[in-house]
């Protein structure tokens, strides 16, 4: 429950509202970590709240977190410069099991992954996309990228879809609403299976972003053939412990933190997604 100090020795404004801070701890080695798991980040006079990693494992240098703007503590950590002191509690959760060293999934017995994301939710998956690219150099698997936003300011991590795409994955990218300059693809990026190209039949999919998102593309993705039990989600709540101790978290018989954030879609979480909200 004691946070490790970390040192911002690097910050990147993604977009008008979102920062990714790049922290080395003040003392010892940077935290081990699995794509998808969260850390507890501290605003020391603020508060403390939970923040999944951005980072991959194979990336050396700093630890990675990328922060929206939406509240009183992560509008602290947005402001944090160069120099400035961050508490880091973790990890903490499930991954998207995308490493022959993490638990057993659906997602390293497949030809081809597709990863969805909606806004911000790229960040939580950032991590997955790298070991899935690399992996795909030695298997010959296929990774496909489908990034939906609101509108082009809200795209994130520019260099990484293009150095994904130079890579070999397909890489789509579309938005609620385009502007002027735009050239790009509009609609919902749920629109975007139909031209990406994969085999239902032998596909996983990792899935992150608002909960109707998720829902429509995981109801999408079983249509198209792709089995329920091969699709993952990453469900977001009230995080405060990240041990499951306080119960903020709790979401039908899951606690987040320690059972989730990522879970399977089959079974209870595509009721619970599914069911209309009162």
């Amino acid at each position: 429950m004691t946070p490790a100090v970390h040192r911002v020795v690097e910050r990147r404004e993604e977009t008008r509202d979102v920062t990714t801070l790049m922290l080395e701890p003040v003392e010892g080695p940077r935290l081990a970590f699995r794509p998808g798991q969260f850390n507890m980040l501290t605003a020391f006079g603020v508060g403390e709240v939970a923040i999944s990693v951005s980072g991959a494992p194979r990336e050396e240098g700093p630890l990675r977190h990328t922060v929206r703007d939406v509240g009183a503590v992560s509008h602290a950590l947005c402001q944090r410069q160069v120099g400035d002191l961050v508490g880091v509690r973790g990890p903490f959760g499930s991954d998207w099991r995308v490493s022959p060293d993490c638990a057993p999934g659906p997602i390293l017995d497949v030809h081809d992954v597709v990863v969805i994301a909606g806004g911000i939710g790229l960040a939580p998956l950032r991590g997955a996309v790298h070991e899935l690219v690399a992996r795909s150099h030695e298997t010959g698997g296929r990774v496909f990228v489908l990034v939906g936003a609101r509108d082009p300011s809200q795209v994130v991590y520019h260099d990484d879809l293009e150095a994904w795409d130079r890579e070999g994955a397909v890489v789509l990218v579309t938005v609620d609403r385009g502007t002027p300059e735009w050239r790009g693809r509009v609609g919902l990026v749920t629109a975007l299976l139909a031209d990406a190209g994969f085999d239902p039949s032998s596909t996983a999919a990792l899935i992150c972003g608002p909960e109707i998102m998720m829902r429509f593309s995981a109801r999408a993705l079983v249509d198209s053939g792709v089995d329920a039990s091969r699709i993952l989600v990453s469900l977001e709540r009230n995080m405060q412990c990240g041990l499951g101790w306080c119960g903020h978290c709790q979401l039908g018989p899951f606690l987040l933190c320690r059972d989730g954030p990522v879970v399977p879609y089959s079974g209870v979480v595509s009721t619970l997604l599914n069911e209309r909200e009162r």
